[in-house]
């Protein structure tokens, strides 16, 4: 695969960078993302996704716009408010890069279903807003055999994580948050607050930790960091990682 002249220019600064170059471009060219959750987190990862030129974009989210929303997820408008956000997506790539394939899931991500969305997806990026769903997309991955970015964030705080729960010797997701959780546990945004920026700056590191995923074996970015789970304070500001081990007990991946 090569990539015609008004691409080469469109990604020129991507290209001269020696960590990601020609090849890296091709990759991520030839890449397919599922993102699931169009929201805080899911609307600027959906941007630097599309802005990298990722070839392929699953978009599944089952909401619809809410005034509320429009504080941090940036690709809507007022107008917007009621319509449905994974078709609105949709539509905000194909007017930012014809170049790009999108396909618009508006279901509900269920034990039942989640396979049929991300069965294909060379990476799965995961801002849902609860653990039920998070458990279900992980499970899933790992069954799949696909690579999981996960990233959530709350107040001032963020994480970000990429899981291979797959793979031997890999954590997953439910490796890290156990099976307690589901969907009545969580904190939200309404209740708790949210920063708007925040959203922005977790959504763009984890479309960058996507792509460090996505050129793993095809140029020098491509360091996945498996298991290692990045927390941000925004209050500080500070960024500290930690470890998450495999559970050799975790019924989704040490069966």
């Amino acid at each position: 695969m090569s990539l015609p002249p008004d691409r080469l220019n469109r990604f020129a600064r991507h290209i001269v960078l020696p960590e990601l170059g020609g090849a890296g471009q091709v990759a991520l060219a030839g890449a397919h993302v599922a993102i699931v959750g169009l929201g805080g987190i899911g609307s600027p990862a959906l941007q630097y996704l599309a802005a990298a030129g990722i070839g392929t974009l699953t978009l599944i989210d089952r909401d619809v716009v809410d005034a509320s929303n429009l504080q941090r997820q940036t690709i809507y408008r007022e107008a917007d408010v009621g319509r449905s956000k994974a078709e609105l997506a949709g539509a905000w790539v194909s007017r930012f890069d014809h170049a790009l394939k999108v396909r618009v899931q508006t279901g509900s991500v269920a034990a039942d279903s989640a396979a049929q969305y991300l069965e294909g997806a060379d990476l799965v990026l995961d801002g849902c807003d609860n653990f039920a769903t998070r458990l279900i997309v992980s499970d899933t991955c790992v069954a799949l055999g696909i690579p999981l970015t996960s990233a959530a964030i709350g107040r001032f705080q963020g994480q970000v994580a990429n899981f291979a729960g797959h793979l031997p010797g890999q954590a997953c997701y439910r490796c890290f948050v156990g099976d307690a959780f589901d969907a009545e546990d969580c904190d939200t945004c309404a209740e708790d607050g949210v920063l708007g920026a925040m959203a922005g700056m977790i959504g763009a590191f984890a479309a960058m930790q996507a792509i460090r995923v996505l050129l793993q074996g095809k140029a020098a970015l491509g360091d996945p960091q498996w298991g290692q789970l990045h927390l941000f304070e925004g209050l500080v500001p500070s960024l500290r990682t930690m470890r998450i081990a495999k559970d050799p007990e975790c019924r989704a991946c040490s069966r």
